[in-house]
């Protein structure tokens, strides 16, 4: 995906601090085409402020007087939106649009995500621009999302969708000591019984499932060879305090 055909456009934004929120946001995920129509103050000191590091996008950011000139050479339009419409428009939750985005911008089309007013969001006849409508499905207690905060969340599944084939399928396999032979777990194990028999923690004689709730609690852990002699020297040292007294 060319990052340089996606745009994050911020309409009408009022407060110059949440234009560098945007930005660093953008920066984080590594896209740098910011367009701002009809900001109330840009530029302005506390943009800078806000946007840390990412000052250098603030810089580039291209200011337009409308949406139409904003949007005028993209083939693909998205319009975020909190409220339901009267008329019915495709709406798609962030993840699921990212897709259409990335592969709108793999194909070289340019692409532009538009943010509406902090207060009220897009207007109607702004929404009636875009080919997509973009909700994000927060929590009916409190809706209310901080713009910089939908920007994150927005260019964060496009960059999902840009590193995919670089992020490993699980967790990392590499480790510093090779992982406890059976047989050194059974060992462990005796050992284990021993000392807790010892400080009278196990019953011998009612042993119950305490054992076999055990294993299967190292069992899924899966001790490396360090962290088993780890183990074996407290269970040592245990017996000999105990010894003593």
């Amino acid at each position: 995906m060319n990052k340089q055909n996606i745009r994050i456009v911020l309409v009408n934004t009022s407060h110059p601090g949440n234009i560098g929120g945007v930005a660093r946001a953008m920066k984080n995920m590594g896209f740098d085409q910011l367009v701002l129509v009809e900001p109330r103050q840009f530029p302005a000191e506390e943009a800078m402020w806000r946007a840390a590091s990412a000052s250098d996008i603030l810089e580039q950011a291209t200011v337009v007087p409308s949406l139409e000139e904003a949007i005028a050479d993209c083939q693909l339009v998205v319009g975020t939106s909190a409220r339901g419409r009267r008329i019915p428009w495709p709406v798609l939750d962030p993840r699921r649009c990212a897709e259409q985005m990335h592969v709108a911008a793999q194909r070289d089309e340019t692409v532009a995500v538009v943010f509406g007013r902090e207060d009220r969001g897009l207007t109607n006849e702004e929404l009636q621009l875009c080919n997509l409508h973009l909700h994000v499905p927060t929590h009916e207690d409190y809706t209310s999302l901080n713009l910089a905060m939908a920007v994150q969340i927005v260019v964060y599944e496009l960059r999902m969708l840009a590193v995919a084939d670089t992020l490993p399928a699980q967790a990392d396999a590499e480790w510093d000591a090779p992982f406890a032979t059976a047989e050194n777990m059974e060992r462990y194990y005796e050992h284990l019984e021993q000392t807790l028999a010892q400080i009278g923690f196990l019953d011998p004689a009612a042993p119950r499932q305490l054992m076999s709730r055990l294993r299967r609690l190292y069992g899924r852990v899966r001790l490396d060879e360090m962290e088993l002699n780890i183990l074996r020297g407290i269970l040592t040292e245990t017996q000999k305090s105990q010894a003593k007294k």
